[in-house]
């Protein structure tokens, strides 16, 4: 009998806790248990989210008390990456970049995009990317985002190397 209540007293404790710290809020967006979405419901059991795509998630409390969240309020952070050429300049491509994801309805101007070199890859230069958007928009942005980059490095003739690995066969 015992058994049977530790599941549900941990949550009712765990949301307890949830509501009384405040660590979010109804219409905050939060990435906990490796699910993102917008807080619609907090209940003693339960946290409901949303997600972009209308996906109703439903999280334990249990669950989330315990857990490193990350909570972005309204908005939410889009990193992503793109290789250029080694004989690429990349301060013109940072700077592309920077002004592709400039006209882009949902990318914030507050803070702005950030963009620079991450690291020197086998065949490439890795730039980052990264700024903010509206949560329920973040997948559409993201890829609105990428196809633009994409597009203004094509045009600016900036090569996107094919990632290439040389292979030797050693005869002992």
């Amino acid at each position: 009998m015992s058994f049977a209540l530790q599941g549900p007293v941990s949550n009712y404790g765990a949301g307890l806790a949830i509501i009384l710290t405040r660590m979010f809020r109804v219409n905050d967006t939060i990435t906990v248990c490796g699910c993102s979405g917008i807080v619609k419901e907090i209940t003693l059991a339960t946290t409901i989210l949303e997600s972009e795509d209308g996906e109703r998630i439903v999280i334990p409390n249990k669950e989330i008390a315990g857990q490193i969240h990350r909570n972005s309020f309204e908005n939410r952070i889009v990193e992503a990456q793109v290789g250029i050429a080694y004989g690429a300049d990349p301060e013109q491509a940072i700077a592309v970049i920077e002004q592709a994801l400039g006209h882009i309805d949902d990318v914030s101007t507050e803070p702005g995009p950030v963009v620079g070199i991450n690291s020197f890859g086998d065949s490439s230069i890795i730039l980052d990317y990264r700024f903010w958007v509206p949560s329920e928009r973040y997948f559409t942005t993201l890829h609105a985002a990428n196809l633009a980059v994409f597009r203004t490095l094509r045009d600016n003739g900036i090569e996107i190397p094919f990632p290439q690995r040389e292979i030797r066969m050693l005869q002992a």
